[in-house]
């Protein structure tokens, strides 16, 4: 199956060592692309974005295996101590779907950053509210989360359509214009 699904990592600042670590989890379940680009974002060291083009479901975890899927978050835990404290390192996982879910991990705090990685599964309890048509804008092809570290938890971020961005805030949906 690795040699049909695609996986694309993009990065800056990350070292040839974690990037061989992290090819390492990944290589058995799919083909990887990798990509060093250069830094666009003045407030992190380092930064990792890895696309995944499968829907983020239950059948996902199922299919990378459990196992695998923690030594992958012990991997960016790792990332993040090394670096330390502060904006040092922010992780985008994009999943394929419709929509598209995003996972932007960018919190400065390292425990709080081990703690929004073993979180994101359990989004996937409420993907079926987040994602009711009744209670998102009508249209959306993308989605993204930010780990709030207040509340200690993901909340939905923002959505965009192909002509439209919302945030959300306050328990709803608000068009940026």
């Amino acid at each position: 199956m690795s040699e049909n699904v695609k996986t694309t990592l993009r990065y800056y600042g990350i070292s040839p060592w974690e990037i061989e670590v992290l090819y390492g989890f990944l290589n058995s379940h799919f083909t990887i692309i990798q990509e060093e680009i250069e830094a666009d974002d003045e407030n992190f060291v380092s930064f990792l974005d890895i696309d995944i083009p499968l829907q983020f479901n239950k059948e996902f975890f199922q299919w990378l295996d459990f196992k695998r899927w923690e030594k992958i978050k012990s991997v960016f835990k790792e990332m993040k101590r090394r670096r330390g404290s502060g904006n040092a390192l922010k992780i985008m996982i994009n999943f394929s779907g419709n929509p598209k879910i995003i996972f932007v991990i960018d919190i400065e705090d390292g425990q709080l950053f081990g703690n929004a990685l073993e979180k994101i599964d359990g989004v996937l309890e409420l993907l079926p509210y987040h994602l009711d048509p009744k209670k998102i804008p009508s249209e959306i092809s993308e989605i993204t989360y930010k780990f709030d570290s207040e509340s200690v938890r993901w909340r939905l971020d923002t959505a965009s359509s192909e002509n439209k961005k919302y945030t959300f805030r306050e328990d709803s949906w608000n068009e940026i214009i």
